[in-house]
């Protein structure tokens, strides 16, 4: 399935629409975030990726959501100054959306058909077993777990693979490389 069958609208953070598609050509990696999380300190590497490839047709489109533990606590004027501000975000970050549930925002629900949830390897599982625990809005198979998820998508429109959050960013530094070509 390629992400762009469909006019997917994202909110911006000042709450004007915008559409998935004028992100062809590009590679994205589609990520759910939350400031006052364990894995919040991915930001700095997303931060990094971001840095060396963004002009490689690479962008990263950042979605912050509160559904796990209302880690994402604040307007989404105050998620994206503490983004700035500890983690010199310069990516693209979008309003606080649902990623889980009746009002999945459409970018989440046509990812998550397209790339259903695997369990993580060895290293990853038993973190994933207790953030699945403490997860209240994953009640589907294919349901994100937690934050800090990511998606990642070719050129075209692709969607290519499903990270959990115990894959850190620079863990898909070379998936990512490989799309850029």
């Amino acid at each position: 399935m390629n992400i762009y069958d469909n006019e997917i609208k994202l909110l911006e953070k000042d709450g004007t629409e915008t559409l998935l598609s004028n992100y062809k050509g590009k590679v994205l990696l589609v990520v759910n975030t939350a400031t006052g999380c364990g894995f919040t300190p991915q930001y700095e590497e997303l931060q990094q990726i971001y840095d060396e490839l963004k002009d490689q047709s690479f962008e990263i489109l950042d979605f912050p959501c509160n559904q796990f533990a209302s880690q994402a606590k604040g307007t989404d004027e105050e998620i994206y100054d503490f983004c700035c501000s500890n983690y010199g975000i310069t990516f693209h970050q979008f309003k606080k959306i649902d990623v889980n549930g009746d009002n999945t925002a459409p970018i989440f629900k046509a990812l998550k058909e397209a790339l259903p949830y695997k369990k993580p390897t060895k290293e990853g599982k038993i973190k994933m077993s207790f953030l699945e625990l403490l997860s209240g809005t994953s009640k589907k198979p294919n349901d994100i777990r937690w934050n800090f998820t990511k998606f990642l998508v070719d050129k075209d429109g692709n969607m290519v693979n499903r990270y959990e959050p115990v894959v850190t960013p620079n863990e898909i530094l070379e998936d990512i490389k490989k799309l850029l070509g």
